[in-house]
């Protein structure tokens, strides 16, 4: 009885943050009081330090890197983040195959579809997403009854999307694009077919939809990621998300820089608090 009344403590609440969503570098850091993970590393190194120090937020505990494919945005700072931190990265073969890294042996560990990986009392449920990409997966990151999903660079909405969407209680989720907007907009016709062909990037229109036909009661916070720089409009999505959004807060996260640090699942059973950007770490609780 102890142990277990241990293990929640450890998992309640979780703390998650965007430190950066787009097509010029994507990571996502998801923790309780002992542990964290990072999903992809796309931003430098430095940049990951420095974004991470503004919120309060200790590289010590980042026990894991996972990547969910082999795009530049989302690996371009994971050899150094990595060896400096000497932290794991959890990945595909496939992708391993296509990234062209120099990651260190020692510090590389392969997973398959729909494994569940344990980081401390987190748990990783892995499943594959359509992207053209070798062997794309989303993440649902877990801890006691607490679900946090991470799903970006998506084709379609397929049925483990929404699977796992209705079991979330908060999410990262793509919202690439504004279609009259990339329709209209200077992109060449190849790019376009790429991004809304079906194994490229998720509308708004169809992110609201999983939103609207799939979100669970629980849903206390969605993180729209990976926003085009071209071809969206932060004011317009947020804007849409809103008018449906029934209690849910709903976060734009940038290109630009990190949000706040969002808490989900708090001991009294609500989401509340968050901490602003831009505060020092001595401000902030060593998350």
């Amino acid at each position: 009885m102890q142990k277990l009344q241990q293990e929640q403590m450890d998992c309640n609440p979780l703390y998650i943050t965007s430190l950066n969503s787009g097509s010029n570098g994507n990571c996502y850091y998801v923790g309780n009081s002992k542990e964290a993970i990072l999903v992809d590393a796309g931003i430098s190194c430095k940049e990951t330090e420095k974004r991470m120090l503004r919120l309060g937020l200790s590289m010590k505990k980042v026990k894991a890197i996972f990547i969910s494919h082999e795009h530049g945005d989302h690996i371009r700072g994971l050899t150094v983040l990595s060896r400096k931190f000497g932290i794991p990265v959890y990945i595909t073969q496939g992708t391993l195959n296509n990234c062209r890294l120099n990651l260190p042996e020692e510090l590389t560990r392969t997973f398959s579809s729909h494994q569940t990986v344990e980081i401390g009392s987190l748990k990783i449920a892995c499943f594959p997403k359509v992207h053209d990409a070798a062997e794309p997966h989303s993440f649902m990151v877990s801890c006691g009854d607490i679900k946090v999903g991470v799903f970006t660079d998506l084709g379609v909405v397929c049925d483990q999307l929404s699977l796992h969407f209705k079991q979330c209680d908060a999410a990262f989720l793509e919202a690439n694009y504004d279609e009259e907007l990339l329709q209209n907009g200077k992109y060449p016709y190849y790019l376009k077919r790429r991004i809304s062909g079906g194994q490229g990037h998720l509308s708004n229109t169809q992110a609201l939809e999983l939103f609207t036909s799939f979100r669970p009661s629980k849903l206390s916070h969605l993180l729209l990621a990976h926003l085009s720089k071209d071809n969206n409009d932060p004011e317009l999505v947020e804007h849409l998300f809103n008018q449906h959004a029934d209690g849910t807060v709903i976060v734009v996260a940038t290109r630009h820089m990190e949000t706040p640090v969002f808490t989900i699942g708090a001991a009294s059973g609500s989401s509340a608090g968050t901490y602003p950007t831009g505060q020092s770490s001595l401000q902030l609780q060593d998350f």
